[in-house]
């Protein structure tokens, strides 16, 4: 696949990035090169592999969904600036 002058400067248009004149033909060389290196991948024999969800081949580790560390509110909230009634109190931002 090649692109010419007029579907970089669509693509452009799209990506609502100005190019100006004087780099569409640069533009236009890269973006050849990558679409170049892209067609490479068509290239590879993928037969008789299998899709990858993950690349290490783990998933994660289950445990239990219990609360283990609750009922210490005094504790966490002892190091708090400002606290009211066992909450963070904040100041106001919105008027």
């Amino acid at each position: 696949m090649s692109l010419d002058k007029a579907t970089v400067a669509s693509i452009a248009n799209l990506a609502r990035i100005k190019l100006p004149e004087d780099r569409v033909d640069p533009m236009l060389k890269d973006l050849n090169t990558i679409l170049g290196f892209v067609e490479q991948l068509s290239e590879v024999d993928t037969d008789g592999v299998e899709p990858l969800s993950s690349v290490t081949g783990h998933s994660l580790p289950l445990r239990e969904d219990a609360v283990t560390d609750g009922g210490i509110q005094d504790k966490v909230t002892a190091n708090a600036p400002d606290g009211f009634a066992g909450f963070f109190a904040v100041p106001k931002v919105v008027e």
